[in-house]
């Protein structure tokens, strides 16, 4: 014992940090000059952290503060039975697994660089689930960010045509470029269209004439411009709206060809731009506009491809390597991690029809669109609107620039989750949440289980 209590002492002089150190037993206890218990915990639905001890005892994932440079250690117990570890990936330190309630493991490491890092259970899933918090080290004075939220309400969908007549419609639309919040702690350097990503739905009418005004904003570091796939003519617009900062560019064109067509930015390198946040969609509905529904979204779908891993906190820098690789470290829904989870709440009633306007601004990763427990009752394939929609359809295939179409009744209450099925990018952020309202019907689901919230449903 002796022994190990010297060994501890003399790696935390001489700066030593072991990734983890398992502490089966309560004889055994690391040397440090600060100490945490937390425990593992299933609250509200979710997994968390639950300060043990001391100052921070009964605290849901607590803040935890430290001195720049002290040796800390953090011990976790298992409260809830289930998997899970602990790591502060800052300063790479990495806890054994736990398995089994009353065990547990220390993490100790010294708290080099002053700053605010995250601390986390890197268990599938269980981040997503709740279970991360923040590690202060050193005096770091509250700074009120001044970065801006990107993220598009799926509520704005813009008017349904209905039956009128073509017409000649103008969109004013704004590149600019930037700080976003990207996730709780993190912000990442956007370009958009309008502030928000994706830029706004635009709704038209077939055989509507439309003039498009693109201004990129006065302190735009970037030239920015705008190619329509549903415009006839060259590049879709951007030929023509090679925009540079301050200035206005335009041009007008007919719509053709009814669907739904993403746009986006087309100035070299085109893949950085898009990446960047500047896609969205324009709707042209059909003579005679299309049939009446309860409920419509508007969902996009994106990459970003930053030096700094998921997770990371602070200004998430862009790496150009890892776009040409095609390996993102971020994907999301309408532009941030938390758009669809817990900034916007999109919610329908038992009973009701859904319609959801989906397209991926990409640019480079074909979406497998799925909501996990619904059916889609109608699929408009490629967003293909004079084609007979596929009916009764689990998950359907969408390309980077392309879109589609879903209707689908809901005939349950619960929380439906919103994914591309190719499930690791749930981890990194693409995710969304449909809340469903209303009386359950036994004949449809029924069962005497609790819901349990670790499944990651």
């Amino acid at each position: 014992m002796k022994e190990l209590v010297l060994l501890f002492a003399l790696a935390g002089a001489a700066g030593f940090v072991p990734q983890a150190i398992a502490a089966r037993s309560a004889d055994v206890t690391p040397v440090a000059d600060v100490t945490f218990t937390l425990r593992t915990a299933i609250e509200n639905g979710q997994l968390v952290f639950v300060g043990n001890a001391g100052a921070i005892k009964g605290q849901v994932n607590p803040e935890l503060k430290v001195a720049e440079g002290a040796v800390v250690a953090i011990t976790v117990v298992n409260g809830d039975g289930a998997m899970h570890d602990i790591a502060v990936p800052a300063f790479n330190a990495q806890s054994d697994q736990l398995v089994g309630e009353g065990s547990s493991t220390t993490i100790v490491f010294r708290a080099g660089k002053a700053g605010v890092f995250e601390y986390v259970c890197t268990i599938p899933g269980h981040k997503a689930a709740g279970m991360f918090g923040k590690l202060v080290v050193g005096d770091v004075a509250d700074v009120v960010s001044t970065a801006v939220d990107v993220a598009k309400d799926p509520y704005q969908v813009g008017k349904p045509v209905g039956d009128r007549a073509a017409q000649h419609i103008t969109y004013d639309l704004l590149t600019t470029e930037v700080e976003g919040q990207l996730s709780d702690g993190s912000t990442y350097r956007y370009w958009t269209f309008d502030n928000t990503v994706p830029g706004p739905l635009l709704r038209i009418r077939q055989n509507d004439t439309v003039t498009i005004n693109l201004k990129n904003a006065e302190d735009s570091i970037n030239i920015h411009s705008v190619d329509f796939h549903a415009v006839t003519g060259p590049g879709g617009g951007a030929a023509v709206t090679q925009v540079a900062p301050g200035q206005t560019k335009s041009f007008t064109f007919k719509a053709l060809h009814p669907g739904l067509f993403v746009y986006h930015c087309a100035t070299p390198m085109i893949a950085q731009h898009i990446s960047n946040g500047m896609y969205g969609m324009i709707l042209v509905e059909p003579e005679g506009g299309l049939p009446s529904v309860d409920r419509e979204f508007y969902v996009m779908q994106g990459e970003l491809y930053t030096a700094q891993k998921h997770g990371s906190s602070g200004l998430q820098e862009f790496s150009v390597e890892k776009l040409l690789d095609e390996r993102p470290e971020h994907l999301m829904f309408n532009g941030s991690m938390n758009a669809l989870t817990k900034t916007f709440d999109m919610q329908a009633n038992v009973g009701e029809t859904v319609r959801m306007f989906f397209g991926v601004g990409g640019p480079n990763l074909t979406s497998s669109f799925h909501l996990i427990g619904e059916v889609f009752d109608r699929v408009y394939n490629l967003a293909s609107f004079t084609s007979p929609p596929l009916l009764d359809v689990q998950t359907t295939l969408v390309p980077p620039g392309g879109a589609t179409m879903v209707e689908f009744k809901v005939d349950y209450p619960g929380r439906y989750l919103l994914v591309d099925h190719a499930l690791s990018r749930a981890e990194k952020g693409l995710i969304g949440f449909l809340h469903v309202k209303g009386e359950a019907d036994a004949s449809i689901f029924d069962s005497s289980e609790k819901s349990d919230p670790a499944s990651g449903h």
